[in-house]
């Protein structure tokens, strides 16, 4: 009589699916910008669009969290993994349109470094999070996430590199003001893709 009464349990899986789905979508329509800088508008609205059905996931997943009396996974580990996803999201829509904000019609080979390296990042990254579903690939998912770190590390040694460059050949102070703010929003979005990959990790080693 008692377990009628309990909420019934939502498919937070589903959720971070929908989700990393969308962050992956973002991150490549991101790096189709940076690299031909053709049709920018469109593809920052189109990068735009993707943060906001995002926004409803995550949402729709905390809502949840609020009326579900039993979770899959622990309370904290479920609002820190959507958070950090909504995050990654965030960033990318946020230098998508600093560079329609800023009128900026070419791109820099640092953007498009960074652009790369952050969608191999995702694509890890939803390795990982779609295996929270089923951890007998544990060991897989662990994988996925340290191919996470090291290419936190790489968009450090890449946001470095771009920089060094930016400085040496942009003349214009206004313009270096603007590509390293950036620069910067694209490496923060790969520490965001980090600190998904700690919350699976610690995940898979407290259920093996």
């Amino acid at each position: 009589m008692f377990a009628r009464l309990l909420p019934r349990e939502t498919s937070f899986f589903d959720f971070f699916d929908q989700h990393v789905a969308l962050v992956v979508a973002a991150t490549r329509e991101f790096q189709s910008l940076a690299a031909t800088a053709a049709n920018i508008v469109p593809k920052a609205k189109r990068i735009q669009e993707l943060e906001h059905e995002a926004d409803v996931v995550t949402h729709q997943c905390v809502e949840a969290l609020h009326k579900t009396f039993i979770t899959p996974m622990d309370r904290n580990d479920i609002h820190r993994l959507i958070s950090c996803m909504d995050d990654v999201i965030d960033l990318v829509d946020a230098a998508s349109d600093r560079i329609t904000l800023y009128e900026l019609e070419t791109t820099w080979q640092g953007l498009r470094d960074l652009a790369d390296v952050l969608v191999r990042a995702t694509e890890s990254l939803e390795q990982a999070v779609r295996g929270l579903r089923d951890l007998r690939h544990a060991d897989v998912m662990r994988q996925r996430c340290i191919d996470v770190n090291r290419l936190e590390n790489e968009a450090d040694a890449v946001l470095r590199h771009a920089l060094a460059a930016l400085f040496r050949k942009e003349t214009n102070p206004i313009l270096v003001i603007q590509w390293k703010e950036i620069y910067e929003i694209l490496e923060a979005a790969t520490d965001r893709c980090e600190d998904v990959a700690n919350v699976i990790e610690g995940v898979t080693l407290e259920q093996s």
